[in-house]
């Protein structure tokens, strides 16, 4: 269990998160993430949190950490993943090419 984790944002971080929630244009997942930070700055426990925000322990501590180490700008942005699928090789992919453009097999 994580203990001790504390958010103190200034004036203008305030200011920016409840804009991001109060804007009904702004991305959902933008506006739970405000929330979670919001939520952890006014001290409620991630229970709290999690029931307030509709989400995972792992996702309120994901979110937390990356305040803290990216500040706003941090939770506007989803990281990049790689793909689901695996690029071909290029072997594999010129065997696919040269059996696609020769004589069909009996």
């Amino acid at each position: 269990m994580r203990t001790g984790i504390t958010v103190h944002l200034n004036p203008t971080d305030r200011k920016r998160l409840q804009v991001i929630v109060d804007d009904r244009n702004s991305p959902q997942k933008h506006v739970w993430r405000a929330r979670i930070v919001l939520a952890t700055a006014d001290g409620p426990g991630t229970a709290a949190i999690m029931r307030t925000a509709g989400v995972s322990k792992t996702a309120v501590w994901r979110w937390q950490a990356r305040f803290m180490e990216e500040g706003v700008p941090g939770l506007l942005h989803d990281k990049t993943r790689p793909a689901r699928v695996a690029k071909l090789a290029d072997e594999a992919a010129e065997r696919i090419v040269a059996l696609t453009l020769g004589e069909p097999l009996p």
